[in-house]
């Protein structure tokens, strides 16, 4: 977990949710909901940190949203071995978090606690769950012990299960285009945002993409500051990287997408057409799970000049 110690733009939920802990009042099944990519994950991260490190020695800085670093709850999150915190999420190797996960969830639920503390059980992306693990879930959150707490993570547009929702708080969670900025920066340690390409950002590109496709671009020697989405394009194309590389498996629709909005003159019927025709196209291959070989190539021939 990289660059995770700073929270940026989430302020005022930060502070609602640690007077609710402060009054005994925080509601043990929490649901975080927003665009993908703006930090929920990591808002996670800091909140239990706040909660769980202050009777430690480095607590959490509450004034500057800040983990520190040499803080022992920290340390032992981050190298996956806290006591109190269990975090699932999908494989790698996996299409969904399986039913495995949540019987190791249960068992964990149902062991002491260490230093009598909270537990927390982190579920990073709700609806990477199927239907057996959601259906284990529901059972086992019904009736939690006292000082077990979820918090659940949901990106926007995603499916999730009315049931699921109904059991949990929800809490909506936004992130201006100054926090983006900010953000990105931040991550870089420099004031890189104002002269990255045009190509690559738009109000729709959350922090975390656009970390993660300077960070690919950076890996295959083009520069973020004036690459064109032409360029991204054959270079996805050229090493196969919709299949080899995850970041850009998982948001192939958002790259295409982009390349259509920076690319195709919506005022012409043809350029329309051609977007419509490669959104269903893309769409219909990761529904069914088929080759992308085929799409790409087409993409090729009939979009991108030589």
């Amino acid at each position: 977990m990289n660059n995770i110690n700073k929270l940026v733009g989430h302020d005022n939920l930060f502070k609602h949710l640690t007077k609710l802990y402060n009054r005994n009042i925080l509601p043990n099944k929490i649901l975080l909901c927003g665009e993908k990519g703006i930090g929920k994950f990591l808002f996670s991260c800091h909140f239990i940190n706040y909660i769980l490190s202050q009777d430690e020695d480095d607590s959490y800085n509450l004034n500057n949203f800040v983990i520190n670093k040499n803080n022992k709850s920290f340390i032992l999150f981050n190298n996956n071995i806290h006591p109190n915190i269990l975090l699932i999420k999908k494989k790698n190797d996996k299409k969904s978090i399986d039913i495995l996960q949540i019987r190791e969830m249960i068992h964990f639920q149902n062991s002491s606690s260490f230093n009598n503390k909270c537990k927390f059980i982190i579920i990073d992306n709700v609806s990477d769950l199927n239907i057996n693990s959601t259906n284990a879930l529901l059972k086992s959150i019904e009736n939690p012990n006292n000082n077990v707490f979820y918090i659940l993570t949901h990106n926007n547009g995603e499916l999730i299960q009315d049931t699921l929702k109904s059991r949990c708080i929800k809490f909506k969670m936004l992130l201006s285009k100054a926090s983006n900025k900010l953000i990105i920066n931040n991550y870089f340690k420099e004031d890189i945002y104002d002269s990255l390409s045009q190509d690559i950002t738009n109000y729709y590109n959350k922090p975390s993409f656009i970390i993660s496709l300077i960070e690919y671009l950076n890996d295959n020697s083009l520069n973020c500051k004036n690459v064109s989405v032409e360029e991204i394009m054959k270079l996805i194309i050229k090493n196969n990287d919709y299949t080899k590389n995850n970041f850009i498996n998982d948001n192939i629709n958002i790259i295409v997408e982009l390349f259509f909005y920076k690319k195709i003159n919506y005022t012409n019927n043809i350029g329309f057409k051609l977007k419509k025709y490669f959104y269903f196209k893309l769409n219909q291959i990761k529904k069914y799970n088929l080759d992308m070989e085929s799409f790409f190539l087409e993409f090729k021939q009939r979009l991108l000049s030589e």
